[in-house]
């Protein structure tokens, strides 16, 4: 039987190696402008498995995902153990439109953190609006709502401009309703402007930061090897990750090289031999596959 054309074997094996040495710089230290850092990870097997299922990094945008969409990501701060998003459906001085539920998931390791929600467009007077009963506007910060509804585009709402403020209500829940979420039509209001900042200038809704704070938590799994391991492995000039099916520590080197401890010497791919062997994740992809493939080229060259 004649043979495969040798340029197509050499094509077929640099594809494979190239796709499998690929995979190995899918744990990145970056995602767009925002540092990544335990127990954060870019992608799968990367960061914290707590939280890999939650937040991600698609197309150098870091994304919180929920059960009632994706969210981005636009501030870390690893000192407060807090996250800021910015739902694509908030309304902001410059853009006010109705918007849909905000959830988070009881599973997650993230919890509603110290944000100001400005109810928008709600049914008159938001005084009168209640919850099981009891009022939830907080009617001591209305100054917010006139300040908010000096913005132009509240005519997005079929408002007029510089419209009563009866119809805005400033609600600071501790943690959202029973289903996990912002039930906007339960509230009887259209929209929300998230407030997670004044920027120092309390009373110009344009120059405000916009977006929902949350709070996360590491867990006790977290905390040990984040302790113990993460931050040498960081240090070291690697990428804390863990190696699936197991979920066991591993940290992602630059080079290539996959470790259970850290970068510092991992230019030598006999060193931590005895610990990396036993898991398929611990060395380079292309590695693990250069045998297997060589032998695939041979047996197919010979046919």
């Amino acid at each position: 039987m004649d043979t495969l054309p040798l340029p197509f074997i050499v094509f077929f094996f640099i594809t494979l190696l190239h796709t499998s040495s690929a995979s190995d710089l899918a744990c990145r230290s970056t995602c767009g402008s925002l540092q990544v850092h335990y127990p954060f990870g870019t992608g799968y097997g990367c960061g914290s498995p707590r939280f890999q299922p939650y937040v991600t990094c698609n197309s150098d945008q870091l994304l919180l995902t929920t059960h009632t969409g994706s969210y981005p990501v636009t501030s870390i701060s690893y000192r407060d153990s807090t996250i800021t998003i910015a739902p694509p459906y908030m309304s902001t001085c410059n853009s006010m439109q109705q918007s849909p539920n905000l959830g988070l998931d009881w599973a997650s390791p993230f919890q509603l953190g110290p944000s100001i929600f400005l109810l928008l467009s709600c049914a008159p007077p938001t005084s009168s609006l209640t919850i099981k009963g009891s009022p939830f506007c907080d009617t001591s910060s209305s100054h917010l709502c006139a300040s908010i509804y000096t913005c132009p585009s509240v005519v997005n709402f079929g408002l007029p401009l510089f419209p009563p403020t009866n119809t805005c209500c400033v609600y600071s829940p501790a943690n959202f309703n029973s289903k996990d979420e912002l039930d906007l039509h339960a509230m009887k209001c259209l929209g929300y402007a998230p407030i997670a900042s004044f920027q120092d200038s309390p009373t110009d809704p344009s120059k405000w930061q916009y977006g929902v704070t949350l709070k996360y938590t590491n867990g006790a799994f977290d905390d040990y090897y984040m302790n113990n391991k993460c931050n040498t492995c960081e240090d070291g000039g690697g990428v804390c990750g863990y190696s699936p099916p197991s979920n066991s520590f591993v940290c992602v080197c630059n080079n290539g090289f996959n470790t259970s401890t850290d970068c510092y010497n991992n230019y030598n791919p006999i060193q931590d031999y005895e610990d990396l062997v036993g898991s398929s994740t611990s060395l380079p992809t292309w590695k693990i596959w250069v045998g297997p493939l060589a032998a695939l080229v041979f047996c197919l060259v010979a046919w």
